[in-house]
């Protein structure tokens, strides 16, 4: 089965990186669908180390406000919700329900290098997922790296082995403030067939 043209817009074709919200409220309902879409894609072992903290309230948003890189700190207040995309550094003790054919666990345990490599690159992937599910769900996503990894992880992540990846905002866009399309690499630019 292939994805519509229509579905194919709407999450990437014609989709944009918003910094202006509308008003719109992002429904509790409507994040944990997000996860519920997001949580399926596919990660290495099915190791799923991605952590998400939905930001909506006024208190939670006083508490990120001040770890947001200037530029950022407007668009993140304004957002209905916003998402840190953490990653889990002891995503390895939930092997045994997520990937029970072997002793997975085992595999990491120790291995500081392997952990750290794999929460990381499949916590990014997730966080991928996420935007494309949101998107899927009608929601505009504005991520974005600007911000004090240390900062949030003291504020939101204290006493848990998790660690801030992005920060994605949440709701739906004004896209009459959108400026122009940037352009994308073409494929000879950025790919080879051998």
């Amino acid at each position: 089965m292939k994805v519509s043209t229509e579905d194919l817009g709407i999450i990437f074709n014609n989709a944009r990186t918003h910094s202006v919200w509308l008003p719109d409220p992002v429904s509790d309902e409507l994040l944990q669908q997000v996860y519920d879409l997001m949580k399926w894609g596919p990660t290495s072992a099915n190791c799923s180390p991605a952590r998400i903290i939905f930001v909506k309230s006024k208190e939670a948003k006083e508490k990120l406000l001040p770890c947001m890189a200037p530029g950022n700190v407007e668009k993140t207040k304004t957002a209905p919700a916003t998402a840190i995309i953490a990653y889990d550094m002891e995503f390895y003790e939930k092997l045994p329900k997520l990937f029970p054919h072997t002793d997975a666990r085992s595999w990491f345990v120790g291995n500081k290098s392997l952990i750290e490599s794999t929460a990381f690159r499949n916590g990014t992937l997730q966080g991928a997922y996420l935007i494309i599910a949101a998107r899927s769900l009608g929601l505009d996503c504005g991520p974005m790296s600007g911000f004090d990894n240390a900062k949030v992880d003291a504020a939101f992540f204290q006493g848990t082995l998790w660690k801030s990846n992005f920060i994605c905002n949440l709701g739906h866009g004004d896209a009459g403030k959108l400026y122009p399309r940037s352009s994308r690499l073409d494929f000879k630019e950025a790919c080879r067939i051998l």
